[in-house]
């Protein structure tokens, strides 16, 4: 059979983020369950914030063709996200925005459609994320995205992980493998 081919990434490209640290043991329990991983840092995929105005007179930017080709050519995501006042920061939602962007000769959505997503988030705080997974479920929903049941949040993130990327308590670290099981075996 086949290895499931899962996209992994971070909302976050600032310099030392916990998410994107997060990304990457996400993307390290991924393939150690047998996918096919790929992950990615959205400063590799700049674009302008999205203005239909922008799009009409230049089109979708040569950078957000690429991710969106290659979302498309994955089965499955794994999303890792800050909090912004509760929210999904800008980086996530302009993303999304012009990833979802038809172009002549697809069918719309392409980059999203069928697709299946695990979602996680870290924080410095107490919390760990958690008040942004619901809006980020729902943001995935709206793009046609199925989010696999549950959700990872990891609270005071600085102090989280060792000198070496990964994380110190181990019940993270199973829940980290237990939701990208999930996704694989939804897959």
């Amino acid at each position: 059979m086949k290895a499931k081919k899962i996209l992994v990434f971070s909302g976050s490209t600032r310099t030392g983020s916990v998410n994107t640290r997060l990304a990457i043991v996400a993307h390290k329990a991924a393939i150690d369950a047998g996918a096919d991983a790929t992950l990615i840092n959205l400063n590799d995929y700049p674009a302008n914030i999205y203005n239909g105005d922008d799009e009409a007179t230049s089109g979708i930017p040569e950078s957000m063709q690429q991710l969106k080709m290659l979302m498309a050519q994955h089965d499955g995501f794994v999303v890792v996200t800050p909090e912004y006042n509760g929210h999904v920061p800008p980086l996530l939602v302009n993303t999304f925005s012009w990833a979802s962007r038809k172009e002549e000769g697809d069918q719309g959505m392409v980059a999203f459609a069928g697709k299946t997503a695990a979602i996680m988030a870290a924080s410095p705080g107490r919390l760990g994320g958690i008040r942004v997974i619901p809006r980020l479920r729902d943001m995935l929903a709206e793009l046609s995205v199925t989010v696999v049941p549950g959700f990872v949040t990891l609270p005071a993130a600085l102090q989280a992980f060792d000198d070496k990327g990964h994380l110190i308590d181990d019940t993270h670290s199973k829940a980290v493998s237990g939701l990208v099981e999930r996704l694989i075996q939804s897959l």
